[in-house]
C-alpha cells in the first residue's frame, strides 16, 4: 500500500510554504488553497485560488486530498465541517473555534486545561468597563479578529477609557489585567492524536507587537522551563492534539502564565528548521498523518531574526557578512513596511551579540 499522501493546506502564506516543503521532502504531494495565485506556497505546490470561506473550493480541496490541515486560525470552521469526511482533518474544527475566539480560548485554558492565565473578564459593552481600578493596567482585546496588536487597547488611566469604550461597543471583548512579566516565551508542541513531543522553550522579543527576535533556549531557570513545557503538554493532551501548536506565555520571576495558543506552526518556531533535528513543520506533517513523533533535540543555542519589509536589504547584507547565518525568504512579491518577508537563523552562544534588524543598525 502506498504510504505517500496528498495533503491539502488551507492557507498559502509562509507557514503553508514551509509545511509544504516538509511534506514534499517526506514524499507527499501538496495542494494549497489561497486567494492569491502568487502566494508563497505557489512556489512549492499546486494552488486552488479561492477565498478561505469558499465552501465549494474547500470541497474541491477535500475531494482531492487524503488529509487536510490549516496554516492559520481564521479559516471558516463551519465550511470545513460541511466538506470534510471523518478523520480527514485530524486537527479538528473544535481547536479552530477555541483559538478563533479569545473568550472560548480563556475558558478552555483556565477551566478545561487547568493552566494559569491572567485575571480576565468578558466585556459585552462599555458598561462592563465601569468601575475599573485605575491603579491597575488592563489590556482590552476583541474576542475575534485581532493579530499583531490589532484590536487591542491598553488601559493605563481614565484617559484611555474613551477609546476603550469605543472598542468595547464595537465588538465583544476580553479584558485582562496586565501581567508584570520578565520575559515573553513560547513552547511549540506537536501531537499525533495520542502522543506528543515538545520543543525547547523559546524567548521572544517583540517590537510594535510584531515578533522581532527569538532566542533558544529561553534565558529562564531550568525549573521554570520545565514548568512551561509541562503546561504546553497538558494543553496538548487535553486537546488530543494532532499537528503543531504554539503556546504563548509570560514568565514572571517565579511562575508561568499562559497568554494564548496558536493551532499551527508559529513564527517563534522557525529556528527549528536548522537548530533542531526535526523542525516544527516536520512534526506538524508527521502529527496530522498520525505517525510516530521523534523526541526533539536542540543542536546548539540559536537566534531567529524576523526580516520585515524594511529590513530586506539589511538581511541580505548581514548574511553576506555572516556566511554561517541561514537566510529564508518567503517569495512575497511586495516588500511592505512591517510585512514578514523572511527570517534569518544563526547559531549563537551569546544571544545579545546578535542584533535585531532595524532602522539605522550598522553591521
Amino acid at each position: 500500500m502506498n504510504s505517500f499522501k496528498t495533503i491539502g493546506i488551507i492557507g498559502g502564506g509562509q507557514l503553508g510554504q514551509m509545511m509544504a516543503i516538509a511534506a514534499i521532502y517526506m514524499g507527499h504531494k501538496v495542494i494549497t488553497l489561497d486567494p492569491a495565485s502568487d502566494c508563497p506556497a505557489s512556489r512549492v505546490s499546486e494552488v486552488i485560488v479561492a477565498p478561505y470561506d469558499d465552501v465549494e473550493a474547500l470541497g474541491q480541496l477535500a475531494a482531492r486530498c487524503d488529509v487536510l490541515t490549516y496554516e492559520f486560525e481564521n479559516v471558516d470552521a463551519d465550511g470545513l465541517d460541511a466538506v470534510v469526511s471523518a478523520g480527514q482533518l485530524p486537527q479538528g474544527t473544535d481547536l479552530l473555534r477555541i483559538s478563533q475566539n479569545r473568550i472560548f480560548e480563556k475558558d478552555f485554558l483556565a477551566n478545561k486545561a487547568g493552566v494559569a492565565v491572567a485575571p480576565y473578564k468578558v466585556v459585552s459593552s462599555s458598561l462592563d468597563l465601569e468601575g475599573l481600578d485605575h491603579s491597575k493596567t488592563y489590556v482590552l482585546k476583541t474576542a475575534t479578529g485581532g493579530y499583531d496588536g490589532h484590536g487591542q487597547k491598553v488601559i493605563r488611566s481614565a484617559d484611555d477609557m474613551a477609546e476603550a469604550s469605543q472598542l468595547a461597543n464595537s465588538a465583544e471583548c476580553v479584558l485582562e489585567e496586565f501581567v508584570t512579566f520578565d520575559l515573553e516565551i513560547s513552547v511549540i508542541v506537536s501531537g499525533n492524536g495520542k502522543d506528543v513531543t515538545v520543543f525547547p522553550v523559546q524567548e521572544n522579543i517583540h517590537r510594535n507587537n510584531i515578533l522581532s527576535k527569538t532566542i533558544v533556549p529561553a534565558r529562564i531557570s531550568e525549573q521554570l522551563a520545565e514548568k512551561a513545557k509541562s503546561m504546553a503538554v497538558q494543553i496538548a493532551k487535553k486537546l488530543e492534539l494532532s499537528g503543531t501548536l504554539c503556546v504563548e506565555m509570560f514568565a514572571t520571576a517565579d511562575d508561568i502564565i499562559v497568554n494564548e495558543i496558536a493551532p499551527r506552526p508559529h513564527n517563534s518556531g522557525h529556528y527549528s528548521i536548522e537548530a533542531c533535528d526535526f523542525s516544527q513543520f516536520d512534526t506538524h506533517i508527521l502529527g496530522v498523518l498520525g505517525q510516530p513523533l521523534p523526541k526533539i533535540k536542540l543542536h546548539a543555542p540559536a537566534v531567529m531574526l524576523n526580516v520585515l519589509g524594511q529590513h530586506v536589504q539589511q538581511a541580505i547584507d548581514y548574511v553576506a557578512q555572516n556566511p554561517s547565518a541561514h537566510l529564508h525568504m518567503y517569495g512575497k512579491l511586495e516588500a511592505k513596511h512591517n510585512r514578514k518577508m523572511g527570517h534569518v537563523t544563526v547559531f549563537a552562544e551569546d544571544a545579545d551579540e546578535v542584533e535585531e534588524f532595524g532602522e539605522g543598525v550598522e553591521y
